[in-house]
């Protein structure tokens, strides 16, 4: 099919067979810069090597570790609760998985790209968004109006299948009465569960997850994978099973026959904010990703930022102390934090190795740490956008009906001038989800740039043949080992996530592994819910 596909998109694009041979040899002279986030942090962790004694110790009333969404949500509440006395440690990548990039002047992002619009029930999503400007007017209101440069304009999204781009990801062209039946039958269901209710009187599904039902017969969703319901259900249309597992790739980094039924199911019925200016289920987006929203969260908390990645955080009489270090040029430099309080805003797979007493606090980590989903973003700087196909003008977000590839979402498609910027940037995304977790990372680690390249770049090369490669002027590639975690069946009954919740004292947890999987919505709810805690 790929090839096929190449030929049919060459010859319309009027490519000869020389063409062809000019770009592959293009692509042989791009070497991608790599960044391995967090890598040699973690590896230096991992294999225990010796710290220096500690050069200097720093002083505070609350200590945030990680400077994610989780983290810079917490310094944002401190701050709006009146609390000015709080030190931020960067942990190993400044903003986390909300971070982004740039060349020159044109932002992308290398990791969370968009953020639907707050339903009512994420009031602290909207305070945020407030507190920013995003929201201009009624945000709490069942429409509030949004910043228009955010709001994400047309066209949306569009579905390469067949050959042919088709607006749209769910494949509607040329599919069978029979299969877009199933489509509307599962659209129909989504409405339903958005506005059902549990017998404890609350809604099924809504962000913050806390908030969702309690109701063990819509619990046992979580017994079993989305894949499965569907089954259970009648659903059998390919291209719906192919969307859907498209969807949990997309938000989860996992296949839907791996993702829990109850997780595969929020990820549509939990999303259904309104506004006064955008059509329903419109999205916020910026070019450089989320990393505008931790800026802009940082801004209006004040908060320091120290460098540095914590070793070990343990209780004292006092409060805290944590053992930082940070590596200059290789070699490491020690520092120790005390704090009355700890925030501790970073992955359970490090806090696990981290906090110290934290099976005392009723977290087993061979048994309650979540699988983690590794991921790669290649951030493409364009000296010139592709040729399109006719009638099939360029989207905000393009998706290839194929894996592992997830399409590629462009960071100047906000950009409303008359004339289109001269360059632009194609940011590609793979979840691999094609293999184990385990024989993914050690593959991110083995394979060679070229190798890394070539996956990355699979869907554009769907999208634009032979074209694309002298397109391309730079690439940039981050991979996230453990980039997210996937909420697998059961992740909602784990009960060490449920002890680190409801932790009340000198060291508070807010990241969103507490919820099993990695959003924005989660993170800021743990995050404002711990400044809460530590503000007292």
């Amino acid at each position: 099919m790929l090839r096929r596909s190449f030929l049919v998109w060459a010859g319309a694009s009027g490519l000869a067979a020389a063409g062809s041979v000019a770009a592959f040899q293009r692509w042989q002279e791009i070497t991608p810069t790599l960044h391995f986030p967090g890598r040699d942090e973690g590896h230096f962790m991992r294999d225990r090597h010796a710290l220096p004694p500690p050069s200097e110790v720093l002083e505070t009333d609350v200590a945030i570790f990680g400077s994610g969404i989780g983290g810079m949500s917490a310094a944002w509440k401190l701050n709006k609760l009146g609390n000015k006395d709080f030190l931020m440690v960067d942990g190993p990548q400044p903003y986390g998985n909300a971070a982004g990039g740039r060349f020159g002047d044109l932002e992308y992002p290398t990791g969370g790209h968009y953020l639907p619009l707050p339903s009512p029930e994420s009031v602290h999503v909207r305070e945020i968004l407030a507190d920013l400007g995003v929201i201009q007017r009624d945000p709490f209101g069942e429409k509030p109006y949004y910043d228009e440069r955010f709001l994400l304009h047309a066209p949306e999204e569009r579905l390469l299948y067949k050959g042919k781009w088709q607006e749209g990801f769910i494949p509607t062209e040329g599919v069978p009465p029979g299969e877009l039946a199933e489509h509307k039958r599962f659209f129909a269901e989504v409405e339903r569960l958005r506005q059902t209710r549990g017998s404890d009187g609350r809604r099924i599904f809504v962000f913050p997850t806390v908030q969702s039902s309690e109701d063990p017969e819509w619990r046992k969703l979580d017994g079993i994978t989305l894949k499965q319901w569907l089954e259970r259900n009648g659903y059998q249309s390919p291209t719906l099973h192919w969307y859907l597992n498209y969807c949990c790739r997309d938000d989860y980094g996992a296949r839907y026959d791996q993702v829990s039924a109850w997780a595969g199911l929020h990820y549509y019925c939990s999303r259904w904010g309104h506004a006064a200016n955008a059509e329903n289920g419109t999205w916020l987006t910026w070019p450089g990703g989320l990393q505008p929203l931790a800026s802009g969260m940082e801004r209006a908390s004040g908060v320091k930022r120290v460098g540095g990645t914590v070793v070990s955080l343990k209780r004292t009489n006092a409060g805290i102390e944590a053992l930082c270090f940070r590596l200059e040029n290789g070699k490491p430099r020690s520092y120790l934090m005390k704090a009355r309080k700890a925030i501790c805003a970073m992955p359970l797979y490090v806090a696990e190795r981290v906090v110290e007493g934290i099976r005392e606090m009723g977290y087993e980590p061979q048994r309650d740490t979540p699988v983690y989903s590794p991921w790669m973003v290649a951030n493409f700087l364009l000296k010139r956008f592709p040729e399109e196909l006719p009638r099939a003008p360029l989207a905000w977000d393009n998706v290839v009906y194929q894996e592992p590839g997830l399409g590629f979402v462009v960071s100047t498609h906000q950009d409303i001038r008359v004339t289109p910027p001269e360059k632009t940037v194609f940011s590609a995304y793979v979840a691999l989800s094609h293999r184990t977790p385990v024989s993914a990372r050690r593959w991110m680690v083995t394979a060679t740039p070229a190798e890394l390249l070539e996956l990355a770049s699979a869907d554009l090369k769907m999208a634009y043949g032979a074209q694309f490669a002298s397109c391309v002027e730079r690439v940039d590639i981050t991979l996230r080992g453990h980039a997210m975690a996937a909420p697998l069946p059961g992740f909602r009954s784990n009960s060490g996530l449920k002890a680190l919740r409801e932790i009340d004292g000198p060291i508070l947890f807010a990241h969103a592994d507490l919820s099993g999987f990695s959003v924005f919505e989660e993170a800021a709810w743990w995050g404002c819910r711990a400044a809460q805690l530590a503000a007292k």
